[in-house]
């Protein structure tokens, strides 16, 4: 299928449609944020906080190793707690921007600051019940003692790109109001404690556990080898668990055939549009994102496009990702997965377009979502590698030779004139 066969075939998808007129809905946060302060009042009592439903919980970065860590608890909206943990479930459900923000902003973050070591035997108390949250399968009834009122910040910043969250309360206290039912596989790991982290991440997701489930797990200290246990911020519990998978499935394809043909994948949402080529040759992968001015990344309406790119050859990265951080691993782990399923290696170059659309900090999530199901569904083919860059191009945002300049895939490319233009 040529690509401007494909173009018209992916912006007919009913998908597509979903996602369009999700994108399309219109929501007053502000409206919104006063209906939160309202159902907060409503629900606290006191200074506790009961009858609340927790699905997940968060660790702070700032002044690591004391860090804040908290229980997420949407306030006023327990019937719907499921809802508010971020999953792979907001993209089939086509969320938006808007819908992100009103789900982060409504959960209450009772927190307290903590020591992130020595947490292998931390059952009681505080840290028990966080704990307890995090490995249950399903949302934990939970009563927390609060001291003092809330902090109703809803700023949001850099460092909340993972996981955004809406009002602070310090805790003073958490119990548990019921049992919380914790997997079995997740119990294996919890009562090895000579499993070192990696190997109880690369175990649950062989499983069947998503990398939602298995971050919050580690971001809580519930995995690893018993004395190097430790709370893991959940920033780096996200880009830690997609890299680690990601290195395991790599492991896996290196010994595959290549795939014969080369293959454009394309998906977009939230204003992000991805484009995702597979070249036979042994494994490699790159990033390169495009980012508009007025985008969430790049502000500045005058600044214009901002380009960046991390890639690895076969024997993978053995630094830092630099200039792409969460959303390589996360773009990564979706190809691994499809190349995965399909036993085949590939050279995979995705391209990232962050149109001004993406006026929000929605997550990693949407980058690993995207590009998973960028591979759903028709692709287009072209005869080579480089007809598949040149043909993808005349979609960007930026010329050939742009991104030839900043691409490490694409730069050894013939080049014309007119790809300077």
């Amino acid at each position: 299928m040529r690509l401007d066969e494909y173009m018209d075939l992916a912006a007919e998808s009913e998908r597509a449609k979903r996602r369009r007129l999700a994108q399309e809905k219109s929501y007053d946060i502000l409206d919104h944020l006063e209906d939160f302060q309202h159902r907060f009042e409503e629900t606290v009592q006191g200074d506790s906080l009961f009858g609340s439903v927790s699905p997940s919980i968060f660790v702070g970065a700032s002044n690591y190793p004391n860090v804040s860590t908290g229980i997420l608890s949407p306030v006023g909206r327990e019937d719907d707690a499921a809802k508010y943990e971020t999953s792979a479930g907001w993209y089939e459900e086509g969320v938006s921007i808007e819908d992100v923000f009103r789900r982060r902003t409504s959960l209450l973050n009772s927190n307290r600051p903590t020591e992130v070591q020595n947490v292998n035997d931390a059952w009681d108390g505080f840290l028990g019940v966080q704990r307890e949250v995090a490995i249950a399968d399903r949302p934990v009834s939970v009563e927390i003692g609060l001291d003092g009122r809330p902090d109703v910040d809803f700023d949001v910043g850099r460092d909340d790109i993972a996981t955004p969250t809406g009002p602070r309360a310090r805790a003073r206290s958490a119990d548990l109001a019921e049992n919380p039912h914790v997997p079995r596989p997740v119990k294996k790991t919890l009562e090895d404690d000579d499993w070192n982290a990696q190997g109880a991440m690369n175990y649950l997701y062989r499983r069947g556990f998503d990398v939602y489930d298995i971050n919050t797990i580690l971001s809580a200290g519930a995995l690893g080898q018993g004395e190097n246990r430790r709370l893991v911020p959940t920033r780096w519990s996200i880009t830690a668990v997609d890299d680690t998978v990601g290195q395991f499935l790599r492991g896996g394809i290196r010994t595959n055939p290549s795939v014969d043909t080369v293959e454009i994948h394309r998906n977009e949402f939230l204003g992000n549009a991805f484009w995702v080529i597979l070249a036979p040759g042994d494994w490699e992968f790159e990033l390169v994102e495009m980012k508009a001015p007025g985008s969430v990344w790049n502000p500045d309406p005058e600044a214009g496009m901002w380009l960046a790119a991390d890639g690895e050859g076969f024997e993978g990265r053995t630094g830092y990702v630099e200039e792409t951080a969460g959303a390589y691993h996360a773009s990564r782990l979706g190809a691994l997965e499809y190349l995965d399923r399909r036993g085949r290696q590939a050279k995979v170059l995705v391209l990232r377009h962050v149109s001004d659309d993406y006026w929000g900090p929605a997550g990693v999530w949407q980058v690993r979502e995207s590009v998973r199901d960028a591979f759903e569904g028709e692709s287009a083919t072209a005869e080579t590698f480089a007809a598949a860059v040149r043909q993808v191009t005349e979609y960007l945002p930026v010329s050939a030779g742009d991104l030839r300049r900043k691409s490490t895939m694409a730069s050894g490319l013939q080049t014309s004139l007119g790809d300077y233009s």
